[in-house]
């Protein structure tokens, strides 16, 4: 669907009128086809960004034709005076929103030695839920700095590889093998004090 709507934006003739009087135009009759006109102009720009920002192809097309259904709604509550730069940032928060959101995170496939099983009770045995959190505290001081760095990031504060590898300024390679590496060395901590 997404594709015949950005088939149909591309194929909406240009208007000698300026952005701004596009823009006060779709403002006071709320005709797309405006909207469409205004924004056909801009559609390589806000894809191109989005590429940038969430790094694949299909991801991007669907953000542009968001985009365009946001501007319906926002577009009708602000008043625009520089719309390439509105559109700019209002494109660039939305794939932000989209990275945080954790949307487009990709999932990677983990041996069955590194997933927790429920016949382990470290985490769900009957042990009480503070003694619990303190043995983690615990084992967590006792990972290398790194590891435990990656961990915290991971997993207390819910940064994705890519946020970690931003925050720290390591290869993405290396998080991942850190948290891995830090989540079996924690379960073997726990596991040895229970």
């Amino acid at each position: 669907m997404p594709v015949h709507i950005l088939e149909f934006l591309k194929t909406i003739s240009g208007s000698s009128a300026s952005d701004q009087e596009l823009a006060d135009s779709y403002r006071s009759s709320g005709n797309l086809h405006v909207l469409g006109q205004l924004y056909s102009r801009y559609m390589d720009l806000v894809y191109g960004l989005t590429l940038k920002y969430l790094e694949d192809p299909e991801a991007a097309k669907d953000a542009v034709m968001q985009i365009f259904e946001l501007l319906v709604l926002k577009l009708q509550q602000h008043e625009i005076i520089y719309f390439k730069s509105w559109l700019y940032t209002v494109a660039k928060n939305y794939c932000l929103m989209q990275l945080r959101s954790g949307k487009l995170r990709k999932t990677i496939e983990l041996p069955a030695e590194l997933m927790q099983s429920d016949d382990n009770g470290h985490l769900n045995g009957s042990f009480h839920k503070e003694a619990q959190l303190e043995l983690l505290e615990k084992c967590l001081q006792q990972l290398t700095g790194e590891q435990q760095e990656a961990v915290s990031l991971f997993y207390l504060e819910q940064k994705s590889y890519n946020e970690i590898v931003a925050k720290t300024g390591m290869e993405w390679t290396k998080v991942r093998s850190l948290i891995q590496n830090g989540r079996r060395n924690l379960k073997i901590c726990m596991d040895k004090h229970q």
